[in-house]
This record gives structure tokens, C-alpha cells and sequence, in this order.
């Protein structure tokens, strides 16, 4: 079943204002102009706010996602003429080519089962050039970023010029070593509507996602455990890694 987030197009509406341009969007700009890459895919694009701003920046981009709905508002973006848009999931990138690969908004997170995730992964690298590089993060399971998520911590408001003021806070339902599963709850004050959305994700270690890198065909890794590209220690909320097709 299709998360709400996604195709709900009230949620969809909201999503920029709760992710906009921050140190993690920096981060892989810096990443694009460091590996001189000219080429670049982004699995999972979202409403394409990097996408557009790489395309902005004389970057080819090609920007791959299912949901139809965070598509329209990519298309929608200033700079969308610039960008090659792909509904469907990674498989349907067949021959587009790329220098770099980018799996961003912790997506990696959404992939449930291993098979599916390292399917993904094997895409990517086949995508890539020679020497080409796949960079995405996942939150750090060893740090229980799911702890936050209660409704007194989580609790926020945003005024959206659609859809007016709303409340939005998040409900953990069950937490199982590397599995989550919680509900969204978003209250709407204009119209007096709550919308309750479950998720669930899967927190991969280092070591796992280390090993399915490798298996993948991915060799040289290089980890960071902020967007300030510090070193990974116990205490790091991300794990970031910038991996090199063999």
C-alpha cells in the first residue's frame, strides 16, 4: 500500500515546508561540484527540490520517483524544463547513465526488505560510469532516533497558504531492533479534519549497509556522520556514505 505521505495531495502539499533547502540539500550540491560529476541521477526525487537546483546549476539530471503526486509538483518547479522526469522506481532508469547517483530524504529508509533495497542498489551502480559514486544516508539506529517521536517532542504547526494553519506530530506504535512503525497525525484547523498516516521503516547499521554496498559492486566508502562531513562515532544521528562503483 502506497504511503499517504505520498499521494495524499494535502500531505504532498505540506512537504516542502517541512523539508526545504537545508545542510543536507548543501551537502550533496558540494558532493555534485567535489566529484566534478556532470551527470547526475536522483532516485527518488521527491517534489524535485534538488533535482531543479542541480539542473539550475548546469548539471543533466534525470529525477526517478513513483508518486505522480510529488511529480506534479516537481514538474511545477521553476527549472523543471531542465530536469527528465521518471514516474515509476529505479528499474524504469534503463539506459540513462550517470557520474552520480543520489538517494536522498533518508529514502533509504523506506525499503523494508533487504531484497528490495539492494535491488535498488545494484540499479544505481548500473547506472553509474566507471569510477562513478552513489551517495545517500539513513538515520543511525544505534542512536534510537525513533525516541523523539512522541507527540509532546514531535509536536509542530505550519501555515500553509492552501490549507491554512495545521498540527502535525508524530505517534510510535512499535519499535523492534532495526524495524519502526509510527503514525503521523495532521490536523487541519480550517476545516477541523485529522488525517492519521502509518509508516514504517527499517534502520540499517553501518555494517549493514556496508555489506549490502559491497554486495551491490560498490567498493571505496567514504562516511560522515553530519552534513558538516564529520566522522561517524557512537553518537552520530546519520549515516552518510559516498560509495565508488568498482
Amino acid at each position: 500500500m502506497t504511503d499517504a505521505h505520498y499521494a495524499d495531495p494535502r500531505l504532498v502539499a505540506l512537504y516542502d515546508a517541512l523539508n526545504p533547502f537545508a545542510a543536507d540539500t548543501q551537502f550533496y550540491i558540494d558532493l555534485a561540484a567535489r566529484t566534478e560529476a556532470s551527470r547526475i541521477v536522483d532516485i527518488g526525487c521527491g517534489t524535485g527540490l534538488l533535482a531543479c537546483e542541480l539542473a539550475r546549476r548546469g548539471y543533466t539530471v534525470t529525477g526517478v520517483d513513483p508518486s505522480h503526486a510529488m511529480l506534479d509538483i516537481a514538474r511545477r518547479r521553476p527549472g523543471s524544463d531542465r530536469v527528465e522526469w521518471i514516474e515509476g522506481d529505479a528499474a524504469q532508469l534503463g539506459a540513462t547513465t550517470a557520474d552520480l547517483a543520489m538517494m536522498t530524504g533518508h529514502v533509504a529508509q523506506v525499503f523494508l526488505d533487504d531484497a528490495s533495497f539492494e535491488a535498488t542498489l545494484a540499479v544505481a551502480r548500473a547506472t553509474l560510469r566507471p569510477g562513478g559514486r552513489l551517495a545517500f544516508e539513513s538515520r543511525n539506529p544505534a542512536v534510537s532516533p525513533w525516541a523523539a517521536w512522541t507527540p509532546d517532542l514531535s509536536r509542530r504547526v505550519i501555515d500553509d497558504p492552501r490549507y491554512g494553519a495545521v498540527e502535525i506530530w508524530q505517534q510510535l506504535t512499535e519499535a523492534r531492533h532495526d524495524r519502526v512503525r509510527f503514525d503521523t497525525r495532521y490536523r487541519f484547523f480550517r476545516d477541523g479534519d485529522t488525517v492519521v498516516v502509518p509508516s514504517e521503516l527499517h534502520f540499517r547499521s553501518q555494517a549493514a549497509l556496508t555489506e549490502a554496498l559491497v554486495r551491490a559492486g560498490f567498493s571505496e566508502m567514504e562516511w560522515f556522520g553530519d552534513w558538516s562531513r564529520s566522522s561517524v562515532d557512537h553518537a552520530s544521528r546519520e549515516l552518510i556514505v559516498v560509495a565508488t562503483r568498482d
